[in-house]
């Protein structure tokens, strides 16, 4: 077992290229940017030092702070099966593991930090919440508007080029959101601090 102070970022998305850079992987986008900027890479989960448990995920190691990002590589709504075990291997409370997804009821673009809730009909929160067994973990949600059609198939298109201006700003925001919180553990403070300048 890790450190109890390890928090988890987790991001979530479909494994796969058919899936790249559609809306539904946008919690995958902001996780990659992360990595990038603090100089890491994702490998498996059972590369992690002191876990042997079993989870599908590709993880990437930050040790200033001490954190993990986690994406899941169970598709979307078996997210928990991944997330559980790191959890419990990181000695994470659910205040320490922050979940960054997509969400329809937000407009392109807006970004908003919770320190809980419900699945607000999303099946990667539900497997989380279902497999953690709280929703009382905080969520990054990103949003990605609401389709005038199917929702399901909405979720699985890439953003247009027209979109992807709004959604790469949103991703850096959210990205050093998360990062903030990664280092200090104050969502209040982080919540004041980037909402001020979100939708």
């Amino acid at each position: 077992m890790s450190d109890a102070s390890t928090r988890l970022l987790i991001g979530l998305g479909n494994p796969g290229p058919d899936y790249e850079a559609t809306r539904h992987n946008v919690g995958f986008e902001v996780l990659d940017l992360l990595a990038l900027r603090e100089g890491t890479i994702f490998q498996s989960a059972n590369r992690l030092e002191g876990f042997e448990g079993r989870a599908k995920a590709r993880c990437a190691r930050l040790h200033d702070p001490d954190a993990v990002l986690v994406q899941p590589m169970t598709f979307m709504n078996r997210s928990g099966e991944a997330v559980a075990p790191l959890a419990r291997w990181a000695g994470a409370s659910p205040a320490d593991v922050m979940v960054v997804y997509d969400d329809l009821d937000l407009p392109l673009g807006a970004l908003r930090i919770r320190p809980g809730g419900g699945a607000g009909g999303h099946n990667g929160v539900r497997s989380l919440i279902d497999l953690l067994g709280t929703d009382r973990f905080p969520r990054l949600r990103v949003g990605i508007g609401r389709p005038a059609t199917d929702a399901a198939r909405y979720v699985l298109e890439r953003f247009s080029d027209d979109e992807r201006p709004d959604v790469d700003i949103s991703v850096a925001e959210a990205a050093a959101a998360a990062f903030e919180w990664l280092r200090t553990g104050d969502l209040d403070g982080v919540m004041a601090r980037f909402h001020s300048r979100w939708t």
